[in-house]
């Protein structure tokens, strides 16, 4: 069993070109933490990645990125890990549902954050 904790509440408003921190605390009760990482979801959209970290610090961010998000990790141990998804230069378009993942043995998800950038 995984723990997911977020930070920022569950809505959070930004101005166009505006910046972002959110953060993810794990709690892995049984494996070690491997994957973690941010997807979004937009209203009549489909869940996309937005940046992903291995426990050993390697990122991978989607397309639409393009430098703006800046994703980091700290790893406690091995069954413990918060990530940091640093935005900035936020676009209307970079609204949605920002939900934290874990991948322990299972795939875990935060409830998210509703995140709306306002032009």
């Amino acid at each position: 069993q995984v723990q997911l904790v977020e930070s920022g509440g569950g809505l959070v408003q930004v101005q166009t070109g505006g910046s972002l921190t959110l953060s993810c605390a794990a709690s892995s009760t049984a494996y070690p933490l491997k994957v973690m990482g941010y997807y979004r979801q937009d209203r009549g959209k489909e869940r996309e990645m937005v940046a992903v970290i291995t426990s050993t610090g390697h990122t991978i961010y989607a397309d639409f990125v393009q430098g703006r998000f800046t994703l980091s990790r700290d790893n406690r141990d091995t069954h413990n890990a918060t990530i940091w998804l640093q935005m900035s230069d936020l676009r209307a378009d970079d609204s949605g549902v920002y939900v934290c993942h874990a991948h322990a043995w299972e795939q875990y998800w935060s409830q998210g954050t509703q995140v709306t950038v306002n032009s």
